[in-house]
C-alpha cells in the first residue's frame, strides 16, 4: 500500500501549519529544511474551528521551507493528503538566490491572512496529536481513506490535548498516568471509529503491580449536550433519533429522546460546540449557558468525555420539527414541552438517556433561580 495517494517526484514546499518545525520534526525527522518563499502570493486561512492553511495568489511573501528527501517528502505528503490539503500541484519556489521547480499543496486557502505564532499556541497542539495518529496508519489505510474522515481524526486529538486538564484529586488518588506500564498498543479497528488493544500494568493500592493487562479501549471524542431552556416560558426542547446502541442491544423501540448533541471538532470549545450544535440540530440561537457536568460516560472502556450544559432561549409555541445535517446523515425530530411533562418523562422511564436524566434533575434544582432571572 502506497504512502501517498499521489507522488511527489521533486522537492516539496510547504508553509503554514505544515512548514511548523514541531510538526515536520516529528513528521520527517530532523532532515535538512532550507528557507524557501513564494513572491506574489501569502499564506491565508478559513474561520475554522481548527484552520489550515492554504496559498492565496496577492500582492506578498509566502514563507516556508524545502524538502528534499524523498523518505521526509513521502511521509510529509501523506499526512497532507490525510488532512485533505492536496493533490500537489507544480510550483516556481527561491530558495539560496536560485529559483526551482517545485512541488506543494494547495491547502485550505481563506479569507484572512495566517498568523503563525497565534496559530501554533491555539491549534499546535491538537495538530501534532492529530498527525500522531494519522502516521501510525501508515501501511494500514490510505491517505485518501483517512481524509474521507479527517474530522473524527481532529476531534480525537482535541480530545487528548483538553485531557491534559484534569479534575480534581482531593479525594481519588493522585497517582499519574506516567506510572502506567505501557507494554504495548495496537490499533485494533480504524474506520470512522477508533479502538485500541492495551498491554499494561498499573499501580495497586496496596503498592505493588498488577498482572500484566490486556485491556481493548474505544477512543472517542469529546461531546457537548445541550438541553434547550426556557425559563420565561418553562419549557424545554428535546430531540428525538435513532440509535445504534439501543438497536443493537435489541431494544425493540431504538428511538430516544435526548438533549443536543454533537461531538466537539479539533480546537474548538465545548461552549462553542454547543452552541453550534443548538444552531444546526434545532435552529436555536443560545442566549446563555449553564454548566451542569464534565464528566467520563463509560470509563471501563470507553475514552468518550461528555461536556453537559443547560442552554438558556426562547422557546415560543411550535410545531414539531425536523433537524439535522443532511451531510452527516441526521434526521432528527424535535419536542417543545413544559417543564412537568418533561419530569414526568423521567418518571415513567421514558426519559432513558443518561444525559438527559441528568440534565432534567439538574434543572428541576435550579429552575427557581434561572426562573428568577429571566
Amino acid at each position: 500500500m502506497g504512502v501517498s495517494s499521489v507522488a511527489v517526484t521533486c522537492p516539496l514546499f510547504v508553509y503554514g501549519p505544515l512548514a511548523w518545525s514541531p510538526l515536520l520534526d516529528r513528521v520527517a525527522g530532523d532532515t535538512g529544511r532550507p528557507p524557501a518563499r513564494v513572491h506574489n502570493a501569502f499564506v491565508s486561512e478559513r474561520a475554522d474551528a481548527l484552520p489550515f492553511a492554504g496559498l492565496s495568489q496577492g500582492e506578498g511573501i509566502a514563507e516556508g521551507v524545502l524538502i528534499s528527501d524523498m523518505q521526509a517528502i513521502e511521509r510529509v505528503s501523506f499526512l497532507a493528503d490525510s488532512l485533505g490539503l492536496g493533490p500537489a500541484a507544480p510550483i516556481v519556489v527561491n530558495t539560496k538566490g536560485a529559483q526551482i521547480d517545485a512541488q506543494y499543496f494547495p491547502g485550505q486557502p481563506g479569507s484572512r491572512i495566517w498568523r503563525g505564532d497565534d496559530w501554533a499556541e491555539r491549534f499546535g497542539p491538537v495538530l501534532l496529536e492529530a498527525a500522531e495518529e494519522i502516521m501510525a496508519m501508515i501501511g494500514l489505510a490510505r491517505a485518501d481513506d483517512l481524509a474521507a474522515r479527517n474530522s473524527m481524526i481532529l476531534s480525537r486529538a482535541g480530545a487528548r490535548v483538553a485531557a491534559q486538564v484534569h479534575a480534581p484529586t482531593d479525594l481519588r488518588s493522585a497517582t499519574s498516568s506516567e506510572s502506567v506500564e505501557d507494554i504495548s498498543c495496537e490499533i485494533t479497528h480504524a474506520g470512522f471509529f477508533l479502538s485500541r488493544a492495551y498491554t499494561i500494568r498499573h499501580p495497586r493500592f496496596d503498592g505493588t503491580y498488577s498482572a500484566v493487562l490486556r485491556r481493548e479501549v474505544f477512543v472517542a471524542t469529546d461531546a457537548a449536550l445541550v438541553l434547550p431552556y426556557d425559563p420565561k416560558r418553562d419549557r424545554v426542547l428535546l430531540v428525538e433519533q435513532f440509535r445504534m446502541g439501543p438497536y443493537g442491544r435489541g431494544d425493540p423501540r431504538p428511538w430516544m429522546l435526548e438533549p443536543v448533541a454533537g461531538r466537539i471538532d479539533g480546537g474548538e470549545s465545548p461552549e462553542d460546540a454547543a452552541r453550534r450544535e443548538c444552531l444546526e440540530e434545532a435552529g436555536l440561537t443560545l442566549t446563555g449557558l449553564e454548566k451542569i457536568s464534565a464528566h467520563y460516560c463509560t470509563p471501563g472502556y470507553s475514552t468518550e468525555l461528555f461536556h453537559i450544559f443547560v442552554g438558556l432561549c426562547d422557546l415560543p409555541d411550535m410545531q414539531m420539527g425536523q433537524g439535522g445535517l443532511a451531510t452527516e446523515h441526521e434526521d432528527i425530530r424535535s419536542h417543545v414541552v413544559d417543564f412537568a411533562r418533561a419530569m414526568a418523562l423521567v418518571g415513567s422511564g421514558e426519559a432513558n438517556n443518561g444525559p438527559l436524566v441528568l440534565s432534567l434533575l439538574w434543572l428541576e434544582r435550579e429552575r427557581a433561580r434561572l426562573r428568577a432571572s429571566a
